[in-house]
């Protein structure tokens, strides 16, 4: 028998409520329940959770569904519960690895070094143009620019 906590569903059409519930997991949604603790209105927002009977059918193994999970999560529940276990007894497991879980060695290749650069005789650089003086006149090329 897997127990389940969950909700089952109360309340009047648009209205909603419901029973936050331990319940066989063969059971219908809203039908029989093992024990009853708390409840939930969701047009409030407000849940009361019996902490001690939470506590309880934690440890006896009863699985929450998701939507418990986040409100016993919100009410701390979950944090003391996983504090109460402490750590694991369990041994670890060696797991042997075969050859194809390793990662692969990067491919290398080796380059041969490039020969010395022979000594080659620089050509000689063109002096550059040195830039108009103020002082000298202007001409007629440099007027059409200055005039744009």
């Amino acid at each position: 028998m897997s127990v389940k906590l969950r909700m089952a569903r109360l309340g009047r059409h648009n209205d909603p409520y419901f029973r936050i519930v331990a319940a066989d997991s063969r059971y219908a949604s809203d039908g029989r329940y093992i024990e009853q603790i708390g409840r939930f209105n969701p047009t409030t927002g407000k849940a009361e959770i019996n902490e001690e009977l939470a506590m309880k059918w934690l440890k006896s193994g009863a699985q929450p569904s998701d939507s418990i999970k986040t409100l016993l999560t919100g009410l701390g529940l979950i944090a003391k519960y996983n504090a109460s276990k402490g750590p694991s007894h369990k041994k670890s497991k060696t797991i042997k690895k075969n050859k194809f879980d390793r990662p692969a060695k990067p491919k290398v290749k080796k380059v041969k070094p490039a020969p010395a650069p022979k000594a080659e005789a620089k050509p000689a650089e063109a002096p550059k143009a040195e830039a108009p003086k103020a002082d000298a006149p202007a001409t007629p090329a440099t007027e059409n620019k200055e005039a744009k």
